[in-house]
Order: structure tokens, then C-alpha cells, then sequence
């Protein structure tokens, strides 16, 4: 039988996974990075540290399974999306930490661009609103304080790419220096409509086009590796998505109105709105699904900043758990918020506000709350965000959806689940596996290496979900949803 060996690079940790070509998951193994915060604000990985990650989980999982080395078939990547990283030419090194999608340090030069009236303009090209979440304005902050850096990528001794183009260069040994349209057209740099990087955008961000990646169909075969000598032969990598379509794709989202939501450190709500480009003009995203055939699939998105690192920050920074899990209960052990709600603005707001100085805030204590009503008002305030989104894209596009799918660690959380649907008043269909992301890489590499021969077998495998469906009255459920929105007022 044929395996697919799969990496899946998020904000937090670089898992390596093995998929059989139905899907099924044979087993994972996954490595923590460190997160840099050099200023309050600042968010930076080291690039490095990822790709030494990334043959560390790939080793300890094939050497938990030696007889299925020679059984892989390609190797497939999913990625943080817009966290960019500038590197050496020639040794493949970082020559800076790479620049998370959570950083805000492009905020001033984005505020300049709105402030001289390039919303629409750049709207139109790359689908997306200014704000510093995408990487443009990252590297021309990077460019402009870092001068050296700047020079290297304009002389061509330097390139810039996205987590999944850095992992492919180092991993081909700098042999394929290419990335794939769903990471490419989150950078702030790509014209979506005719699908190539857009030279009007380049020079306005001061970014040498000659520097960045080739774009593939995310079924293309991106070259070859052995990783480094752990495999004793060389494999193609194929399937490489950025991770909200990767899971998109995992989810068989291949119809105009289908939509789903990732629960990871952010989270993306993609709905497919079909093989024709449109725009919001209510500060939703337009963002390429896949490429397929030669063929573009587009969605609306709307991007939420904070959900898993809500949670995370719960534990971390409050002390009011001490694992995720516990959420469920404390959650379910009051019978409504209490009047407490929670608006974790914690980097800004994005769609629909794009509020990049928001911060968050946590209204309506009274003497009779407790850390049960903050941990319940936390996950509402993911449901909340979700519902605005969705309600908005939904009528936008005219695809009133029948239900929402939905993945990520978040899903495990029974009491969240009936609670989405709950406040999004649509029927939530939760993934059994919570690595979807991966899955949908692995699935792409599935077409690509024609085990598959087209979305509609794809779309024929087995899929584990269980459903949850709205129990909450309607008059409670907008209630609640409204005193959301006036804490969402507040803070701006």
C-alpha cells in the first residue's frame, strides 16, 4: 500500500504525519518551537528552528514505523500561511527571524497606505484588505530597517518565502525555490485574478519579484528529498497548501456555498463562492482556494486573530487552568455568561473591523463572577466572532449555508461545538480528526500522484464527522449576540 508522509507547519508546532491514501491516519509526531516577542506587539519564529523540527518529527515517526519507508510515495506540506521569512541564497540560512502572521509591526506603513487611498487598488489585485496580518508591509519594514537584508534580496543573493517555499528549499537542498497559489496569494503581493505575483504590488512594497517563489497548482510535484538523508531514496514532494484551504480542501468544500471554519491559534472561515472572482465591500477577504486543472476556486474568508490562543492564554497569562480541557467543565458549570463577555483583541480585531489598535477587554464583572463565567464568556467570544463572520458572508455571497464544517483542536471541546451552533444558529458538523490541515496537503499529493484522478473521488472518501445542531432558543441566542457587539463597540 501507498503512504504519504505529510508535514503540517502551524504557529506553534511542526508535526510530521503518515496518511494512507483514503485518508486514514496511521500515526503523528509533533515538535514545539519557541515563540520570540522582542517588543510588545512583535511576533517571530526562528526559521531555522522549524526546518531542524521538521527532520526531527519526520525521523522519530519513521522510526516508529521502519517498513513503511519504502512504501511513502511523496512527501506533502500544509503551513502557517503569511509568516514570511528572507534566507541566504546559497546556504538556505535565515537572514532574520521569520515574521509571524500574528506581528503588528507593519501597522504604520499599512496605515500610510490607507491613508493615501490604496484600499481599493490593492483590494482588487490581491483580494485582501491592508492590514499588517499579511506580510507586505512586514518586509518593507524589514527592507527599510535592515538595509543589508534589503540589498541581498535586490542583488538576488537572498530570496523570501513563505513557511511552506522555505521548508522546500531546504528540503530539495535549493533546488526548487517555488511555493503554491493558496500561500502565494495571502502575501499581499499576488494578483489573484490572473495568478502571478503583481509587479505594481511588489514595487509599492519595495519587494524584488525576482526574489519570490515560483507559484505551483498545489498538486504539482515541487521537486524531490530525502530529508537529509533519513529516507534511502528520494521522493517528490507533492500537495502543498497553506493550512486554512488545506483544511478547505480536507473537508471536500468543492461546491459554490459549502464553508468551514479552522480551529488553530487564529482561525479561518472560508465559504467557496466558485471558479468566478468576487469582492466584499464589507471587509471580508477574497482568497483563492485552490488551483486545480488550470482552474482557480475562490472564497470569501473572514480571519479571526485569537481562538486556540485565547484558551492558551487562559493557562498561560490568567493561571485559571491549567490544561484546555478543563474549559469544558467550568463552562458548563454556569447556566448562561453572566453578563460577562469577553472581547480578546489581543493583536487588534480583523475582518470585519480591521482594527489593528483594538485591544482587548473583558466587560461586564459583577461581584457574582467568577473564573467560570471569564473561561465561558472566552469560548463564546470565538462562537460570536464566527457567527458575525459567517452571517456576512453568507449574505454576500447569496449561499445561505445548510451547515458549517468545522476542524482543529477546538472541536474536541463538546461543550464549544454545541455551543457554535448554538450562537451561529446553523448545524456544526465537527471533524473526527483533528488534523485536517495536513490531511488536505496529503489529499492534494494524493491527486497529484494520480491515486486520485479528480475532487469528485476525493470527495468519495470516507469522512468521520459528528453533528451538532442549534438547541439554544433564537431570542436567547440573539440576545447574547447583541450584548457581544455592544462589548465589540466598547472596545473600538
Amino acid at each position: 500500500m501507498p503512504y504519504i508522509l505529510s508535514i503540517d507547519q502551524s504557529t506553534s508546532t511542526t508535526k510530521a504525519l503518515i496518511f494512507t491514501p483514503e485518508g486514514q491516519l496511521v500515526d503523528k509526531e509533533a515538535v514545539d518551537h519557541r515563540q520570540y516577542y522582542p517588543q510588545p506587539g512583535w511576533v517571530e519564529h526562528d526559521a531555522d528552528e522549524i526546518y531542524r523540527n521538521t527532520l526531527v518529527a519526520c525521523r522519530a515517526l519513521l522510526e516508529r514505523h521502519p517498513p513503511l519507508e519504502q512504501d511513502l510515495i511523496c512527501l506533502s506540506i500544509s503551513n502557517q500561511r503569511e509568516t514570511i521569512v528572507v534566507f541566504d541564497r546559497k546556504s538556505g540560512r535565515p537572514l532574520y527571524h521569520a515574521i509571524v502572521w500574528q506581528c503588528r509591526r507593519g501597522a504604520p506603513i499599512c496605515s500610510e497606505l490607507i491613508k493615501a487611498n490604496y484600499s481599493d487598488r490593492i483590494q482588487k489585485i490581491s483580494g485582501l484588505r491592508i492590514d499588517t496580518y499579511f506580510p507586505a508591509s512586514k518586509l518593507k519594514w524589514l527592507f527599510t530597517h535592515h538595509p543589508e537584508i534589503r540589498g541581498k534580496v535586490h542583488n538576488g543573493t537572498a530570496l523570501i518565502g513563505t513557511i511552506d517555499a522555505y521548508l522546500i528549499y531546504r528540503l530539495t537542498r535549493g533546488r526548487t525555490h517555488a511555493t503554491d497559489h493558496t500561500n502565494a496569494c495571502r502575501t499581499l503581493l499576488y494578483d489573484i485574478g490572473k495568478l502571478e505575483w503583481s509587479n505594481d504590488l511588489c514595487s509599492l512594497f519595495d519587494v524584488a519579484r525576482s526574489a519570490l517563489p515560483a507559484p505551483y497548482e498545489s498538486s504539482a510535484r515541487f521537486g524531490e528529498t530525502d530529508l537529509e538523508g533519513l529516507l534511502q531514496r528520494e521522493i517528490p514532494i507533492c500537495g502543498v497548501m497553506g493550512d486554512s484551504q488545506a483544511a478547505m480542501f480536507a473537508e471536500r468544500c468543492f461546491d459554490p456555498g459549502e464553508g468551514k471554519v479552522t480551529f488553530g491559534t487564529g482561525s479561518s472561515v472560508l465559504v467557496n463562492i466558485g471558479e468566478r472572482l468576487r469582492f466584499s465591500e464589507k471587509g471580508i477577504v477574497s482568497t483563492i482556494g485552490w488551483v486545480y486543472g488550470g482552474k482557480p476556486t475562490y472564497a470569501f474568508e473572514g480571519i479571526i486573530n485569537f481562538t486556540g490562543a485565547v484558551v492558551s492564554w487562559l493557562k498561560d497569562q490568567l493561571k485559571l487552568i491549567e490544561t484546555a480541557q478543563e474549559t469544558e467543565a467550568l463552562a458548563s458549570a454556569v447556566p448562561d455568561n453572566g453578563g460577562v463577555y469577553l472581547v480578546p483583541a489581543f493583536v487588534g480585531l480583523s475582518a470585519p473591523y480591521w482594527a489593528p489598535e483594538a485591544k482587548g477587554a473583558i466587560v461586564g464583572l459583577t461581584p457574582a463572577s467568577d473564573k467560570r463565567h471569564v473561561v465561558r464568556a472566552a469560548l463564546e467570544s470565538v462562537a460570536y466572532q464566527v457567527r458575525e463572520l459567517l452571517d456576512l458572508m453568507t449574505a454576500e455571497a447569496g449561499m445561505p449555508l445548510q451547515f458549517v464544517r468545522a476542524d482543529g483542536g477546538m472541536v474536541r471541546n463538546r461543550f464549544f461545538m454545541q455551543l457554535l451552533a448554538d450562537l451561529t444558529r446553523v448545524p456544526v458538523r465537527a471533524a473526527a480528526l483533528p488534523d485536517l490541515s495536513a490531511l488536505g496537503a496529503a489529499l492534494a499529493g494524493a491527486l497529484g500522484m494520480g491515486i486520485r484522478d479528480s475532487l469528485a473521488a476525493l470527495k468519495g472518501l470516507p469522512h468521520d464527522f459528528e453533528d451538532y445542531h442549534p438547541a439554544m432558543d433564537q431570542q436567547t441566542a440573539d440576545r447574547n449576540y447583541a450584548g457581544w457587539k455592544s462589548a465589540v463597540q466598547r472596545v473600538l
